[in-house]
């Protein structure tokens, strides 16, 4: 889990490489195409790479959705590119193309050693912002026996995803969070804003509301815990994932968001009267 991790980071790294050396010639295929590497992106770019040069030519390799796009990329591909960008060009397609080689091999045996643990991938996977891929790596770390963490605040504290305990002569210091897992933090965390763009779901609610106090980075990490506290339950307790709702908070202190919201109007101007609803 973790080399493949590794491997589809590198793969991204390679990306942009290939996409500094586009800029590099000002051609601006990543402007167009939002994957450089797609069947399109690869169309073209091999096509650079026999040195063709000619914009329109270019712009007909397009395929699917990014035929509409035709006079956006032929003006996108008006660079000036040269042997060496060709050179590089050819190099990094070639590394692109062994690291997807490497993923799926690897894809193909993480599957074939998940399937005793399918019921808990299934079930994670309903999760908003778990994916089959994120529920993979979490079982890999934490396997799916939740007997040996005493609550899910240990799992937390174990995965480094709790708050620090920095207190001095009563004052409280910074409240970071603590050493632990290395590499499960990552994962959660990504699915943590994964999460956030989700509408209409609790953790999307949790980020936005966290985020607009204290910061996005915060707000994710706040979310990852969540995420990890709700894991520790679905395979600790067999149950199944329950959105709470986007509308969670509001509905937690009621009268609180009724005042703001009067609060709000009153400011602008307005004179408010509530009634209550049938």
């Amino acid at each position: 889990m973790r080399y493949r991790k590794d491997l589809i980071r590198e793969r991204a790294r390679e990306v942009n490489r290939i996409q500094k050396v586009l800029e590099g010639a000002n051609i601006k295929l990543g402007d167009v195409a939002t994957d450089v590497m797609g069947k399109s992106g690869q169309a073209i770019l091999e096509a650079l790479v026999a040195a063709e040069t000619d914009p329109e030519t270019l712009a007909q390799l397009a395929r699917g959705k990014l035929k509409k796009k035709a006079g956006q990329l032929t003006k996108a591909m008006e660079g000036l590119i040269g042997p060496h960008q060709r050179m590089m060009l050819a190099a990094q397609i070639e590394h692109v193309r062994f690291l997807d080689g490497q993923i799926k091999k690897l894809d193909r045996e993480i599957e074939e050693r998940m399937r005793p643990f399918e019921k808990a991938v299934e079930a994670l996977d309903s999760i908003p912002g778990v994916g089959r891929q994120t529920a993979e790596e979490v079982l890999a770390e934490t396997g799916d026996d939740m007997s040996r963490f005493p609550s899910a605040a240990h799992l937390a504290s174990w995965a480094g995803l709790c708050p620090g305990n920095n207190e001095s002569a009563g004052k409280r210091k910074s409240g970071r969070t603590r050493p632990g897992n290395p590499h499960l933090p990552t994962t959660l965390v990504e699915a943590a804003r994964s999460a956030a763009r989700t509408k209409n779901t609790y953790l999307s609610a949790q980020y936005h509301r966290l985020a607009a106090r204290r910061g996005g980075n915060r707000a994710a990490v706040a979310v990852a815990h969540t995420i990890l506290v709700i894991i520790y339950h679905m395979l600790k307790e067999g149950t199944a994932y329950q959105d709470l709702g986007a509308d969670y908070f509001d509905k937690l202190n009621h009268d609180a968001v009724a005042r703001r919201a009067i609060k709000r109007l009153e400011a602008l101007g307005y004179k408010v009267t509530l009634e209550q609803a049938a």
